[in-house]
């Protein structure tokens, strides 16, 4: 029985693009497209790029990173095989559990606002909550700056852009945690 290996991942290294002073991102979708089947793509960065992350988990990539030296960081994002936890169609880091939270009991629509703004309206609005209570907003991006802030008070979240593109839709379940500082 012949047996088939596994694709060598392709590889795209960023730095000298941002170096330059040039936007990689179109390189990375160009990268992207230009993938066989079930290949993965490593990437090469000079940080960390975490909002890279729910834009590949949106197009059915896992992110698997880790630091390589100087500040750089090296990151494969592999294609993941059909629904595998729930979340499928959601950012990376959404709760597998937000299917069975219930119906939320606030909402609120902060597309108008630049940032922080939404930020600190949902904490805001978090805090007169109680565990379990789950909020609903809309927001005119993705708040990657907002994720640590929910981990950091043990809430769960998901999230992702409507059909359209142009908002995100978040779901937050409090967990009870308060963190300040």
């Amino acid at each position: 029985m012949p047996t088939t290996e596994p694709l060598k991942p392709r590889e795209l290294d960023v730095r000298p693009a941002l170096r330059g002073g040039e936007e990689p991102f179109q390189a990375i979708m160009d990268a992207v497209s230009a993938l066989e089947p079930g290949q993965s793509l490593r990437l090469i960065a000079p940080f960390r790029p975490v909002p890279l992350f729910s834009v590949m988990a949106n197009r059915g990539f896992a992110a698997s990173d880790r630091a390589i030296g100087n500040g750089d960081w090296e990151v494969t994002f592999s294609p993941v095989a059909g629904e595998v936890d729930g979340t499928e169609g959601l950012a990376l880091g959404s709760s597998p559990s937000a299917a069975f939270w219930g119906p939320p009991l606030q909402e609120l629509d902060l597309c108008a606002l630049e940032p922080p703004e939404p930020m600190v309206r949902i904490l805001e609005t978090l805090e007169a909550l109680q565990p379990g209570d789950v909020l609903f907003a809309l927001l005119a991006r993705e708040p990657v700056f907002l994720f640590p802030e929910l981990a950091k008070r043990e809430h769960e979240w998901a999230g992702n852009f409507d059909e359209s593109g142009a908002t995100y839709r978040l779901l937050i379940r409090h967990g009870g945690g308060r963190a300040h500082g």
